[in-house]
């Protein structure tokens, strides 16, 4: 099969149609008024194939022939201070510092920071929208979640997946992190180095690699679907859980990721600018994977059992209580037959903790101003992210 001739080979299976004309996809069009067709199919799906060779070449250049420690040490200085003019430093690190540092014309600070206030100003519900809807319901994408398996995340576990996922979002969605040398910015150039680092490693040590029906690892229209959950998907599940935001807090989500997808080097012609656009993009890219497979419940599972794992909470019948709650927004945000796919557990009343929170939600915007919202939010967000980094940074944990 030509790479450049992929088919949308799963656009007649049950498990599409039953998302786009029964499910979460049927929502997301409602929601953002999409029209979503296969005519420019052909126009992303090269996509598949495609990966960022910037960050390939700066990891083949300076990660492969240096210690890992002294390698990263050089690259933290370059991004917190740019690249001395006097350093001798390899051409591939300069072009990608180039690309980094180069503000596009269409950057917008304010929007930028309307999306900010929106997620600190979520709260927890910007967490468990992450977790049980974006995460989790990502891991329904068999293909998708094949780098996870290749690179064996699941014996790291899900508590410090779960900390560095936290840690990256949190620092990219304060106020001003995205600035140049920024905090944000470092995490932002950091990850897109993993991915380029773990691509290679695959692609050296995992001999299985079905690149014809996966695509490369880490390929840059995965990437997109995955931005795509950060922005589209984490929005739908904030208005399930009965948050509201304005026009320009909507506007403004898309601009951050569109920007942090910029940092981390996907095609500017696969990030959206607003729900519509995602919504289409989003479609497309779902008609070439197939529903979960075993891998898939694995990660699941490991997703669950997290609440049990993790020593946050010092009593078990806490950790369980956790995992049930988590278990009740699952179902409530995704569609039943991903978590019978999934096989996510069926609990007791499952509805009462969501549709409480719905009603919590409504009263407390009623109550509550928006700036008090915000930094209620941030101080609980970083509170969480403390806890996680505590757990996973000063011990061995897995």
């Amino acid at each position: 099969m030509d790479r450049l001739t992929i088919k949308p080979r799963f656009k007649d299976s049950p498990h599409f149609k039953d998302f786009w004309e029964k499910g979460n996809g049927k929502q997301l069009i409602e929601f953002s008024g999409a029209e979503v067709s296969f005519k420019d199919f052909d126009k992303f799906s090269h996509y598949f194939y495609h990966v960022d060779t910037l960050g390939d070449e700066v990891v083949r250049d300076v990660y492969l022939v240096k210690k890992f420690h002294e390698a990263s040490r050089e690259i933290e200085g370059y991004i917190r201070n740019g690249i001395p003019e006097a350093e001798d430093v390899p051409e591939s690190v300069k072009n990608l510092f180039t690309q980094t540092q180069q503000i596009p014309e269409w950057l917008d600070y304010s929007l930028l920071k309307s999306g900010a206030e929106l997620c600190m100003r979520s709260n927890l519900d910007s967490l468990i929208s992450l977790r049980d809807y974006c995460l989790m319901g990502g891991y329904d994408y068999a293909y998708l979640n094949k780098p996870l398996t290749a690179t064996e995340a699941l014996k790291k576990g899900a508590v410090k997946r779960l900390s560095e996922t936290l840690d990256f979002w949190v620092n990219v969605t304060r106020y001003d992190a995205l600035e140049l040398h920024a905090k944000g910015y470092e995490f932002a150039v950091k990850t897109r180095l993993i991915h380029s680092y773990a691509r290679l490693s695959i692609k050296k040590h995992y001999r299985q690699w079905d690149a014809e029906n996966w695509g490369e690892p880490i390929n840059s229209w995965d990437m997109m679907a995955t931005y795509i959950g950060f922005s589209l998907v984490f929005l739908h599940s904030l208005q399930k859980l009965g948050n509201t935001f304005s026009v320009e807090e909507e506007k403004g989500i898309f601009h951050l990721w569109k920007y942090v997808g910029y940092l981390l080097g996907i095609p500017e012609e696969l990030l959206p600018d607003n729900k519509k656009q995602a919504t289409e993009y989003f479609y497309l890219w779902t008609s070439v994977q197939p529903p979960s497979d075993k891998d898939s419940i694995l990660l699941a599972h490991s997703l669950l059992n997290e609440s049990l794992e993790n020593p946050i909470l010092k009593f078990r019948f806490q950790r369980k209580n956790l995992r049930y709650l988590h278990i009740c927004c699952t179902w409530f945000l995704l569609d039943d037959e991903v978590c019978k796919r999934l096989q996510i557990p069926d609990v007791p009343n499952r509805k009462l903790f969501p549709k409480t929170k719905i009603l919590i939600n409504t009263i407390y915007d009623k109550l509550v101003s928006r700036d008090a919202r915000i930094k209620k939010g941030n101080k609980s967000q970083m509170k969480v992210l403390e806890d996680y980094l505590k757990i996973t940074k000063n011990s061995n944990f897995h």
